[in-house]
């Protein structure tokens, strides 16, 4: 039988900040929720890779091979999720990207958090 060495460093790298609370785990695990669904993250990024974030509900359908009622559902449950707004504006609907909802998702996943890759 062999003797292992004994380690005096600890296994693990230290903290270089501060985790994410409990209370903002919990606060932003619906947003994350929402966006766990491949068409609701395709919408998002449909909406906002238009100008100005903005998109008409019509330059959204198309872009699908779902019905019309199964886009508004996934809309709507980013809308709910707080990640998108919409305005009626005559017969149509425009989507906006809520600015200060993906900068608190996209500070979770930015420079601040650890790579991924």
């Amino acid at each position: 039988m062999s003797n292992l060495p004994v380690l005096t460093e600890g296994c693990c790298a230290p903290l270089t900040r501060e985790p994410l609370a409990h209370a903002d785990a919990a606060d932003l695990a619906p947003l994350f929720k929402a966006l766990g669904d491949p068409v609701r993250l395709r919408l998002l990024s449909l909406i906002a890779c238009h100008d100005g974030g903005e998109a008409c509900v019509c330059e959204l359908t198309g872009a699908f091979d779902l019905s019309a009622p199964t886009i508004s559902h996934h809309l709507k449950v980013l809308r709910e999720a707080g990640l998108i707004t919409s305005e009626r504006r005559g017969t149509w609907i425009y989507y906006q990207v809520s600015p200060e909802v993906i900068g608190r998702v996209s500070a979770v996943l930015g420079d601040q958090a650890p790579a991924l890759v």
